[in-house]
């Protein structure tokens, strides 16, 4: 038995916890449906990717931050952005018209080249999307199991909620492009992100290994994931095939022009292929660390960087990949080639621009 004064204190301890307990529900917002905080700090903020609209640079990043500079990132201004989930990736195939994508399944939309932002998609619908689509396949050919399958796979997205990330965008234009994700979670639009149609189907993934990255060389469209996996696409047979490679850790992401394609990931591996991805050569990095970032200088240099922060430069279009040393290192996640031919960096610290000779 306790006291009065105990049975009290422990009654309004239990009542005020409640309290709390029933405030806290009542004020939680879910991040898909939280317009991003404004804020100073927005460009000093974690960003993970970053790209070009026009001769604007545009870069995204957790809490639903992004950030866009029009002096080659020595300035930035924050957007209006209606959600304040983490963001990984952002692509922008014309000046004005842009996508962006992110954790819980998120697409955002901007046709003003990047100032505001408005949300197309989210992991709230894409398992009722796979339903509807893997469904109806699977009533007009019931013999075959993939239908039945994949549509069970959306199901369980709906069962477990808006939390499967989306890892990357490309699009080839205004109105055609794609979105990946983990466990091969692949959408295409053809309209501009006013429809979305389920690509799983469509991928040499038959362990739906994450899909990392996709991006185009300009004579071919990849994509590359866990354990080496690099798919290509294959238009005769409208679906990404699988390529052969030599490494079977994870590649972070994919970069070209015709002719010439490096696949890059953990431990430092870089691989290039001159001949549209038949055969692949293990270029020299000397560096352990993860490659995590690469873009194309005006020289047409490969230029990459690591998870320290460490940045590799291609000679003279060679096998051979230099360190040049840097100060001031700092992760990197994202880089793109300014207007005025310098680069600019993001990462865990924010933007920084980098002076390259």
């Amino acid at each position: 038995m306790c006291s009065y004064k105990k049975c009290l204190q422990l009654a309004l301890g239990t009542m005020l916890a409640l309290l709390q307990g029933l405030t806290q529900a009542a004020s939680y917002v879910d991040v898909l449906d939280m317009p991003a905080r404004i804020s100073p700090l927005a460009v000093r903020s974690p960003l993970l990717g970053a790209t070009r609209a026009g001769e604007r640079l545009v870069a995204v990043g957790q809490r639903g931050h992004i950030v866009y500079s029009d002096d080659s990132g020595q300035n930035w201004k924050q957007a209006v952005v209606p959600v304040s989930a983490d963001l990984n990736a952002v692509n922008f195939p014309s000046a004005t018209q842009g996508w962006a994508v992110g954790n819980d399944g998120v697409v955002l939309h901007s046709s003003d080249a990047g100032v505001t932002w408005n949300k197309q998609l989210d992991g709230r619908q894409i398992g009722a999307l796979l339903v509807q689509h893997y469904g109806a396949l699977a009533s007009a050919e019931p013999a075959n199991e993939q239908w039945a399958t994949l549509a069970a796979d959306g199901q369980r997205m709906i069962e477990e909620g808006a939390d499967k990330p989306l890892l990357d965008v490309w699009f080839a234009n205004e109105k055609t492009g794609y979105v990946v994700g983990v466990f091969n979670l692949i959408l295409r639009t053809e309209d501009g992100g006013l429809h979305w149609t389920p690509f799983q189907d469509r991928t040499d993934n038959p362990q739906s290994l994450h899909l990392n990255a996709i991006a185009s060389t300009g004579d071919a469209l990849y994509i590359v994931g866990e354990q080496g996996m690099l798919l290509k696409w294959d238009e005769p047979r409208q679906r990404f095939v699988a390529l052969d490679t030599p490494y079977q850790g994870s590649f972070f992401g994919v970069i070209g022009k015709p002719g010439e394609v490096l696949v890059y990931g953990l431990r430092g591996h870089v691989f290039r292929s001159i001949d549209g991805g038949a055969s692949w050569t293990a270029l020299s990095t000397g560096v352990q660390g993860s490659i995590t970032a690469a873009t194309v200088d005006d020289k047409g240099r490969f230029l990459l960087f690591s998870l320290a922060g460490q940045m590799l430069v291609q000679a003279d279009n060679s096998t051979q990949l230099m360190l040049v040393p840097q100060q001031n290192l700092a992760p990197s996640a994202g880089a793109i080639k300014a207007p005025d031919g310098n680069l600019v960096l993001v990462g865990s610290r924010g933007a920084r621009a980098l002076h390259i000779k």
